[in-house]
């Protein structure tokens, strides 16, 4: 019996061995040719095991894409029109709004920005460095697909001019008005408001905007979150105020320096880099991801926004998680995660922009009181909540030396 297994195992094994050398010498590759990816350029990558014919690399993540036959050419075009707006097609814009030289930080020499999986869960990605893509000022790995995303292009995502990304996936502008405070997301115990500044442009009919801050109103707390008006920017420099139940958060300028509040625990707030980015979270309830960027030249040029030396307009890129949502929130954002929620905005358009300016304009940037509220603060009395907050403003503006947010009743 043991004589006729071998003899039974040994052609098994030879016929393993043949198809491993096939699908060996099978194996495609391909290669980045645009230079300006110096990490990438004329790197050979391995195409994965599951394409059927070829594969083509994205320079910008430096990773191969499979090529399927039936749409190879469609593939080629996409990745051949991002080329040409990675490499410069004439005037440079990326679609963000930024330049294939600039990385929202000005300095286009700088090499591309990196982003690891960071959750055990998930082995075969943990601690996978991976390379962002040219337009993003800040990535993460999804750990599930182990694919590197930008934060400004996931759902819950505020950035830019204001442009939305809703749970429901689609992409949308709310331009509001500036020097004006609207309600972002409003539930029975999370309340978000957003302070838009901004430009007139005399050749448009409105504002170009950008949300300059937001209150975060839950239980019986509030957190503020600004950014300092600044002329020169220098990343280098931090350029935010933080505050907690109306006392200022001062962390120390080190990547993963933790905050945690001593009075309301599971409240905390996390430095992602040394300036100017960090992560707020509240245990089952929400995660915000928030970084500080300015408008720079380059930006204003290519969209006529008329930014001058005296300021560049600093603002917020957001990135929001929620965890305990009911069916009825709303607001500009949170309406899209609402229990049967259908868009009213015209996606086929070429920027798809959602009115409702009076609908959700506050009074003040820590007032509940949109037209499509449902805040009711942990006891269900809103307005008890809004006379309890010690933040002694309902007006505030951030100075340009950095020392801090002044209020004003």
């Amino acid at each position: 019996m043991d004589r006729f297994a071998k003899i039974l195992c040994i052609p098994i094994l030879l016929l393993l061995m043949v198809i491993a050398m096939a699908d060996a010498t099978s194996l495609s590759y391909a290669k980045c040719t645009i230079k300006k990816y110096k990490m990438c350029y004329n790197v050979e990558r391995a195409c994965p095991s599951s394409c059927p014919n070829s594969c083509i690399v994205d320079c910008a993540s430096c990773e191969s894409i499979c090529m399927q036959e039936d749409d190879g050419y469609s593939s080629i075009l996409a990745l051949g029109r991002r080329s040409l707006l990675d490499s410069g097609d004439g005037n440079g814009d990326d679609g963000y709004g930024r330049s294939d030289e600039d990385d929202g930080n000005g300095d286009g020499d700088k090499p591309p920005k990196r982003a690891k999986c960071l959750d055990r869960y998930y082995p075969r990605c943990y601690n996978t460095e991976h390379v962002c893509a040219s337009h993003c000022p800040v990535c993460d790995v999804d750990c599930k697909t182990c694919k590197p995303l930008c934060q400004c292009d996931r759902p819950g995502a505020v950035c830019h001019d204001p442009r939305f990304i809703g749970g429901d996936g689609l992409t949308f502008y709310f331009h509001g008005k500036k020097d004006r405070d609207f309600c972002l997301v409003s539930d029975s115990n999370l309340h978000i408001n957003a302070h838009f500044i901004g430009k007139r442009n005399e050749k448009m009919s409105r504002d170009f905007t950008w949300v300059q801050s937001i209150a975060i109103l839950f239980d019986n707390h509030q957190i503020f979150l600004g950014a300092l008006k600044t002329s020169t920017w220098n990343d280098s420099m931090d350029r935010l105020s933080l505050s907690f139940d109306g006392e200022p958060i001062n962390l120390l300028e080190n990547k993963g320096i933790t905050w945690q509040s001593l009075n309301a625990p599971g409240v905390s707030v996390t430095r992602s880099t040394n300036t100017n980015n960090v992560i707020i979270e509240v245990e089952g309830n929400f995660k915000i991801t928030a970084k500080v960027v300015p408008i720079t030249e380059q930006e204003s040029r290519i969209h006529n926004y008329g930014i001058t030396k005296d300021d560049c307009f600093a603002h917020l890129d957001l990135g929001f998680k929620f965890y305990s949502l009911s069916d009825q929130v709303n607001g500009v954002l949170g309406q899209t995660y609402g229990a049967g929620y259908v868009s009213r905005v015209n996606i086929g358009a070429k920027m798809p922009v959602l009115g409702g300016n009076k609908e959700f304009q506050t009074s003040s940037l820590v007032a509940p009181d949109c037209a499509v509220a449902r805040f009711a603060g942990v006891n269900g009395n809103a307005n008890g909540f809004r006379q309890g907050l010690e933040l002694a403003s309902l007006s505030c503006a951030s100075g340009i030396d950095g020392h801090g947010v002044v209020c004003k009743r």
